[in-house]
C-alpha cells in the first residue's frame, strides 16, 4: 500500500447570478470523481469550493429582481448546493467569497504586495454610463470594432477576427445596459505588477504544474509580454472595499481565486484537527490540485501563482484544465434551445447517468465534451444495464433461489479473478492522470469478460443436473465478486449505486484495497434491480423541457431593419379585460401556469402561460389581466390554450403580467 497523501482539491467557483447548468457539471463531476478516488485509497483528500459572490452582474441581476446584492447570492448558493449534492458531488466544505474569512485574507494578501512594492496606483480613462451613472465593466459596453469595423462587439476582444483592445478603442460605443453613448471619464485605479514575476512564472509554467496544451498557450502571453492588471473598480459595486478607500473595491478576480483558501479556513474551524499552514503556508508539503475550465486558465496560471508567491503562500501542485460542454455538437446555448439547467437534467434522469457518461468521454486533454443524446442513451442502456448490471442480476438469482444468498467458499477461477484484480493497478493510474475515458474503456472490456465467462459455464443449463449444484454455486459466486471488483473500480463514478450494492453484497463501504480479496462463504441478501434502461420517452421529455426554458426573446440585429405592421394590422388584434378565476402549475412544465379566465358573457377560457417564474398561481386568482381574445386556440401537449395573457419581461423571474386600471370589468375591450 502506498504511503497516505495529504491532498487539497478545488474546483472553479460557480459564479453566484444563476443556478447550475450542466457546464458546470463537467468540472464538478471530474473533480468528484478524482476526489473519490484518493479517499477509496485511503489518501487524507480534501475538496472545498464556493460560491463566486461578487461583481456587477450580480449587482445589476439583483436590482432588476428587487432584492439586495446579498439575498440574491444567499438563494444561489442555496441552489448551488442543492443541486451539486443530488449530483453526488460531495465537498468537504462549500463557503462562499462573500464572507469574513476571505474579506480577511484578500485584505492580507493585497497588503503583502503594496509592502513588496507590487501595487501601483494611477489615474486612467475609463467609459462612464450617464444614465446608469457609473463606469461600465467591458463586458457592458458594445460598439464597432476597431480592426475590422464589425458592429455589436464586445468591449475588450471582437469576436470576428480576434483582435483585443481598450473598451476606449471602439467606434461608436453604446452601453448595454441603458442604451447610452458612453463618455470618457477619469478614475484612480490600483494594478498589480504582473511583469515583477515574469522570471518566476516562465520557470513554474515549465516544471509539469499544468498540462502541455496549457503551457503552450502561456507562451503566447509571455511573447507578448506581461501586464500590470487592474485589480480595483469604482462604486457602485458589489464586492469588498479597498482598505482605506471609501469607493473603491477589489476586482472580483482578485478575491475569487482566495475563495480557495477562505473555504479552506472555514473548514478548519469546523475541524479543528487541520493545520492551516499544513496546506497553504510556504513549506507546505500537501499536495495543491485545482481544477478549472478552459476559459479561465489565464486568471489561475499567471495571476494566481504570481499573487500566492508574492504574498509568501504556497502555489499549485497542478491545474486541471477541462473543455466546455456541447449539446448535440453545438454550443450551450438558450436562443439555440441547446442549454440545460441542472436542475432539468435532475426533473428527467438520474444523475449517475450524467456522471457515467462524462467519465466516459474525459480525457487528460482540454478537449470539448458532447451530449449526444443517442449516444448517451445507448452508452447507459449497453455499458451500465446490458454489461455490468447484468452480472449481478444473471448470477444473484440462482444464489438466492438455490443456496439461500449463500456464496461458494472457495474461487471457481481463481486466475480469472486475479486478472480482474490486478488490473485494478491500471485502472488507478488511469483515474489518477485523468484519462477517465481509457479507465472505463478498460472496465467495459473487464465486464464483457466477465459475461463471457458467465454465457461459457451456462449455469442455466447446469442447474436442471442436481450433479451440478456446487458447480453453479461455485461459477454464480464467481461472478457476484467478479461484480463486485467492476463496482470497486466504479464507485467514484456511481457513488449511490455503490451504496445499493454494498446492501445487496451486505458488506461494509467497500474500498480499492477490497479487489485483492473475493467474498467467500458469504451471505447476501435478495437482488434489487441497481439501474433500469433509459426510456426514449424521458430523453423526448427532457428536450421538451429545455425547449420551454429556451424560448426567450432574441434582440434584433441593429443591422436589421424592423418589421413593423400597421395600424389597419393592430386593430385586428382584440384585446380585452378578463379575471383570473384559477390558476395551477402544469406538472411536467417548468414554466408554464394553466389559467382559468372569464372574458365576459359568462365565458371562460383555458390559457396556459410561461409566467410560472415570477408568480405563484395562489396569487394570481382574482387578479384582472389582459388578454388577447382572437388569437387561434394551440393545441400543447398539455391541453388547448385559447388565448394569450399580456405580460412584458426578460422571460426569467422578472415577468409582469399586465393588468388594466383599478374598476375594469372582466369583458371590456382595450382601445
Amino acid at each position: 500500500m502506498p504511503s497516505t497523501r495529504k491532498i487539497l482539491a478545488t474546483q472553479a467557483l460557480p459564479y453566484a447570478n444563476g443556478v447550475p447548468h450542466l457546464g458546470h457539471l463537467v468540472g464538478m463531476v471530474q473533480t468528484d470523481i478524482w476526489v473519490r478516488l484518493q479517499k477509496m485509497q485511503g489518501h487524507d483528500c480534501l475538496f472545498v469550493c464556493g460560491s463566486d459572490s461578487h461583481g456587477t452582474p450580480i449587482m445589476i441581476q439583483a436590482e432588476k429582481m428587487g432584492i439586495t446584492p446579498q439575498a440574491l447570492i444567499e438563494q444561489i448558493q442555496r441552489e448551488q448546493e442543492r443541486d451539486f449534492t443530488d449530483f453526488h458531488i460531495e465537498f468537504d466544505c462549500y463557503h462562499t467569497t462573500h464572507s469574513a474569512e476571505n474579506k480577511e485574507l484578500v485584505a492580507t494578501l493585497f497588503q503583502r504586495h503594496v509592502e513588496r512594492g507590487n501595487i501601483d496606483k494611477r489615474t486612467i480613462k475609463q467609459l462612464f454610463d450617464p444614465v446608469k451613472n457609473m463606469f461600465l465593466p467591458d463586458r457592458y459596453i458594445k460598439g464597432e470594432c476597431p480592426n475590422c469595423g464589425a458592429k455589436d462587439q464586445y468591449g475588450d476582444n471582437c469576436e470576428l477576427c480576434g483582435a483585443t483592445y481598450l473598451p476606449t478603442d471602439l467606434k461608436n460605443p453604446y452601453s448595454t445596459l441603458s442604451g447610452a453613448k458612453p463618455i470618457e471619464k477619469e478614475s484612480e485605479h490600483y494594478f498589480f505588477k504582473l511583469q515583477n514575476y515574469e522570471k518566476f512564472l516562465k520557470e513554474w509554467t515549465r516544471r509539469g504544474h499544468l498540462q502541455e496544451q496549457v503551457a503552450n498557450k502561456l507562451d503566447e502571453w509571455f511573447k507578448d509580454g506581461l501586464k500590470e492588471w487592474d485589480i480595483s473598480r469604482d462604486a457602485p459595486y458589489f464586492g469588498f472595499l479597498i482598505p482605506g478607500e471609501k469607493e473603491k473595491y477589489f476586482y472580483v478576480w482578485l478575491d475569487a481565486p482566495v475563495g480557495y483558501i477562505a473555504s479552506f479556513k472555514k473548514l478548519c474551524e469546523q475541524r479543528k484537527e487541520l493545520n492551516f499552514d499544513d496546506y497553504w503556508g510556504p513549506d507546505s508539503s500537501a499536495e495543491l490540485i485545482h481544477f478549472i475550465g478552459k476559459d479561465i486558465i489565464y486568471f489561475h496560471a499567471l495571476f494566481w501563482p504570481a499573487i500566492l508567491h508574492g504574498a509568501n503562500l504556497r502555489t499549485p501542485n497542478e491545474i486541471v484544465v477541462n473543455g466546455f460542454l456541447t449539446i448535440d455538437g453545438q454550443k450551450m446555448s438558450k436562443s439555440r434551445g441547446t442549454f440545460i439547467k441542472a436542475r432539468t437534467y435532475l426533473n428527467h434522469l438520474p444523475a449517475e447517468y450524467l456522471r457515467y457518461y462524462f467519465a466516459a468521454k474525459l480525457s487528460d486533454r482540454i478537449e470539448d465534451l458532447d451530449i449526444h443524446f443517442d449516444d448517451f442513451t445507448n452508452r447507459i442502456n449497453a455499458d451500465l444495464v446490458g454489461k455490468f448490471v447484468n452480472i449481478a442480476s444473471r448470477c444473484a438469482s440462482f444464489i438466492n433461489k438455490h443456496f439461500a444468498g449463500k456464496l461458494a467458499a472457495q474461487c471457481a477461477e481463481p486466475a480469472l479473478y486475479q486478472t480482474f484484480a490486478q488490473a485494478g493497478e491500471e485502472i488507478s493510474e488511469k483515474w489518477e492522470k485523468m484519462c477517465f475515458s481509457q479507465a472505463i474503456r478498460h472496465i467495459m472490456a473487464l465486464a464483457d469478460r466477465a459475461n463471457q465467462y458467465i454465457d461459457e459455464k451456462k449455469p442455466w443449463t447446469m442447474i436442471k443436473d442436481p450433479q451440478q449444484q456446487a458447480e453453479v454455486q461455485a461459477v454464480c459466486s464467481m461472478g457476484i465478486n467478479l461484480f463486485r471488483v467492476l463496482m470497486i473500480y466504479l464507485k467514484p463514478v456511481l457513488p449511490q449505486t455503490a451504496k445499493q450494492v454494498e446492501s445487496f453484497l451486505n458488506i461494509p463501504p467497500l474500498q480499492w484495497q477490497d479487489k485483492d480479496k473475493p467474498l467467500l462463504d458469504h451471505t447476501i441478501k435478495e437482488f434489487q434491480p441497481l439501474i433500469n434502461r433509459i426510456d426514449p420517452k424521458h430523453i423526448e421529455a427532457l428536450k421538451m423541457a429545455m425547449n420551454e426554458e429556451t424560448q426567450v426573446a432574441t434582440p434584433p440585429n441593429k443591422e436589421t431593419k424592423k418589421e413593423c405592421i400597421s395600424i389597419d394590422d393592430f386593430a385586428k388584434v382584440d384585446l380585452r379585460v378578463a379575471k383570473i378565476v384559477e390558476a395551477e402549475a402544469v406538472e411536467g412544465a417548468d414554466k408554464l401556469l394553466r389559467l382559468m379566465v372569464d372574458v365576459g358573457e359568462e365565458e371562460k377560457r383555458q390559457i396556459f402561460a410561461g409566467i410560472k417564474s415570477a408568480y405563484q398561481p395562489e396569487e394570481l386568482v382574482g387578479r384582472h389581466v389582459v388578454v388577447v381574445a382572437n388569437l387561434e386556440p394551440r393545441k400543447m401537449r398539455f391541453g388547448v390554450s385559447e388565448g394569450m395573457v399580456l405580460a412584458a419581461g426578460n422571460g426569467g423571474q422578472e415577468i409582469w403580467v399586465i393588468s388594466p386600471d383599478p374598476g375594469a370589468e372582466a369583458g371590456a375591450k382595450v382601445k
